[in-house]
């Protein structure tokens, strides 16, 4: 096992620990950002961005400031939202209608959030100042973690 999946691997067993029988989604979202974000020192900017109206609006976020409002298919959070994929970008300078929050950013990895009914409520959104800073090992390990706490799946 490698260093980053052990690491994925303990903030699992946080999380798991420290959200038994929570229910309230804002709560879990909150407390998957700190813990994941203390795990990984490459996390920038960690948070949700919550499905609203058509488009996504910020939740929960550790980080500087981010984006209030965005469109869906637009920026590494839209396309993620509006194609229910997993987005990993090694560069954001290079994505098509990157959007700048902050412009220390240098990737991203963005997982879309279901509920048990498959539906999309929310993307979980990761930047770091290091190029390249995700993989599929990211993305696996995410996307659990997410379907452990929000949709009850495991992938």
């Amino acid at each position: 096992m490698s260093a980053k999946e052990e690491a994925y691997h303990l903030a699992a067993q946080r999380l798991e620990s420290i959200l038994e029988g929570e229910s309230h989604p804002i709560a879990k979202m909150a407390t998957i950002n700190s813990v994941l974000r203390d795990a990984f020192p490459s996390y920038f900017w960690t948070g949700f961005y919550l499905a609203d109206q058509g488009g996504l609006v910020v939740g929960p976020y550790q980080g500087t400031l981010g984006c209030l409002r965005i469109a869906l298919g637009r920026g590494v959070c839209g396309a993620a939202a509006e194609t229910r994929r997993t987005q990993i970008v090694p560069d954001v300078h290079r994505f098509p209608g990157h959007i700048a929050c902050d412009s220390r950013s240098r990737s991203e990895i963005v997982a879309p959030v279901f509920n048990e009914a498959g539906e999309l409520i929310a993307v979980f959104d990761v930047d770091s100042t290091e190029e390249a800073a995700f993989d599929g090992v990211d993305a696996k390990h995410l996307e659990n973690i997410l379907g452990v706490h929000f949709s009850r799946r495991r992938f």
